[in-house]
């Protein structure tokens, strides 16, 4: 634990106080001796992060003019400290200043508020194609225009993610999270105008702003998973919040067959049957927009990790989003997860999709078995994100999980595809939860492995990327499936996903697995970092590096 503040300022000469939110770590030389060397001599006792030395004239000034706040008491302080004094383990490590981190109790609160308007969005997805049969004969237009409703959220995505990405890097998480809560509100509300027959194009619109609400929650479950969560349980608290929209696209299966059934033949009962899921929804949105007004917070007081303190250290004006984007593109491993992810989550949004026509060329009058099957799929995919989650915070094998899962996906693609004309429709459900286990458990690994190899650019940006790559591919394969459903039926389409599956399984075998941001982490709590002089005492700012070799070379 951290030592009480009393004994921290003993233990530092009064001229030279600690950076707020870094404890110093004595060796056994006296107080007098450490303030002593840490005016006078080469920095060779104190951590620098992100290649600048702590007590660099940049860096104390910083920290200097920080307002010293004590760690409140809601906070579970966790400080992690390296070994004082040297040891075999730890030669050296005299006088080291680490970051004080610490795990606030409000990460749940976030996580779990996030997680349900991420719900509802995901819902307001997929509430029109596992029905579209339904909502055709209502508005009188042909599926594909039902079809474009969801494809709506996939399009809207591609040209805003880079004003949405930049908004979070440069004003934050609160705001971005109040955008996405407030824009699926206000869409919601704006579809309950849109219960006449004659006003397809409300819908459409309403439509159209929960699209842009989703470009400001789908790349979220990432970084708050990094700016919250500490290292033992950032993968399962990724993998959590992205549950929420996929408990979303289950619920979406559920609900609207059973509160819209298909009752064409009674236009006012049909009407009054899509009015009470329009107000439903918007009911619920509403609620969550103003528990996000209440709950969001911008950060912890204090980083949950040391690769976090590690980019918190860093100025504002230091970052660059543009040379961020550039950086991204120049790595080959996140190129090839690009595809690979677009590939996998492409194929995923096009099987939501398109489910109900598949269900019904073979069992006609099953719409509601059809959103079963669905609901099947996703709470499936959601059992296997928690335990990919876990296994990743155990294991950290990132990319043996990612090529396994990817293999098994593809093999349960393959399964569903020949088992739909079977002409027994409970297959459908064991097949369908098969897929989904695989298909919907890769989607939060994409975004782990993205982090880790990428780190330290922004989570937000990463994930935005990748969410923009599966929009697009989810574009191109729902038209294309779509199209072969209609000409050739759904086992020509199904198996046009396959073929583009195994593409993805070679890329992802071809990626490079450098984990850096576990580097850093790892590199701390071990103790695995030691302090290098400086070329001359006045040469401060760029010749001090105290990383080990293994994290040095991670950043």
């Amino acid at each position: 634990m951290a030592r009480p503040d009393d004994e921290e300022e003993a233990a530092v000469a009064s001229g030279h106080p600690p950076s707020n939110g870094y404890l110093p770590v004595p060796g056994d030389a006296p107080a007098g001796e450490m303030s002593a060397e840490t005016q006078n001599e080469p920095k060779t006792g104190c951590l620098a992060l992100n290649g600048v030395s702590r007590d660099s004239p940049k860096a104390v000034s910083r920290a200097l003019d920080r307002p010293k706040t004590p760690l409140a008491p809601e906070e579970e302080t966790q400080a992690w400290l390296l070994p004082k004094g040297p040891s075999e383990e730890n030669p050296g490590a005299e006088n080291t200043l680490v970051p004080r981190t610490a795990l606030s109790p409000r990460r749940f609160v976030i996580l779990l508020v996030f997680s349900l308007y991420s719900l509802v969005n995901a819902f307001q997805w997929i509430q029109y194609s596992i029905i579209s049969n339904v909502f055709e004969g209502f508005y009188n237009v042909p599926s594909l225009h039902i079809d474009w409703l969801s494809m709506m959220y996939m399009l809207a995505y591609v040209p805003l993610i880079f004003p949405a990405t930049w908004l979070l890097d440069t004003r934050g998480l609160r705001l971005t999270a109040l955008l996405g809560a407030g824009l699926n509100a206000l869409g919601a509300w704006i579809k309950c105008g849109s219960v006449q027959q004659h006003l397809f194009w409300v819908t459409m619109m309403g439509q159209c702003l929960c699209s842009v609400a989703q470009v400001f929650i789908l790349g979220l479950p990432s970084h708050i998973a990094s700016v919250w969560f500490g290292p033992k349980e950032v993968s399962t608290a990724c993998a959590t919040a992205a549950l929420g929209n996929q408990l979303g696209t289950a619920v979406g299966f559920l609900l609207p067959p059973v509160l819209v059934p298909n009752t064409q033949n009674n236009t006012e009962l049909l009407a009054c049957n899509i009015s009470t899921m329009f107000y439903g929804t918007a009911a619920v949105a509403t609620f969550l927009f103003i528990l996000t007004v209440i709950a969001f917070k911008e950060k912890p007081q204090y980083p949950p990790s040391q690769a976090q303190a590690v980019l918190q250290d860093n100025p504002p004006e230091d970052y660059s989003y543009v040379k961020s984007i550039r950086n991204l593109f120049r790595s080959i491993p996140f190129v090839l997860l690009l595809i690979t992810y677009g590939i996998m989550t492409g194929a995923f949004y096009s099987v939501s999709t398109l489910l109900n026509q598949m269900i019904l060329t073979y069992y006609e009058g099953e719409e509601v078995n059809a959103g079963r099957i669905g609901l099947t799929l996703v709470l499936a995919g959601m059992v296997g994100s928690i335990l990919c989650g876990l296994w990743l915070d155990y294991t950290k094998t990132y990319k043996h999980t990612t090529l396994t899962v990817y293999i098994l996906s593809f093999v349960g693609m393959v399964v569903f595809t020949f088992t739909l004309n079977l002409g027994h429709i409970i297959i459908l459900f064991v097949t369908g939860g098969l897929l989904g286990f695989f298909m919907t458990g890769y989607l939060p690994l994409g975004f782990e492995f993205a982090v880790e190899i990428t780190y330290p650019e922004s989570e937000g940006t990463s994930s935005g990327l990748l969410n923009a790559a599966a929009q697009i591919f989810g574009i191109l394969f729902t038209l294309a499936q779509g199209k072969l459903i209609s000409n050739y039926g759904p086992e020509i389409g199904n198996i046009f996903l396959c073929v583009w599956m195994f593409i993805g399984i070679i890329l992802t075998a071809l990626i490079k697995s450098d984990l850096r941001r576990h580097n850093i982490n790892k590199g701390v709590a071990n103790g695995d970092m030691k302090a290098v002089p400086v070329d001359s005492p006045t040469d401060q700012e760029s010749k001090t590096i105290l990383m080990s070799k293994q994290s040095e070379s991670a950043i």
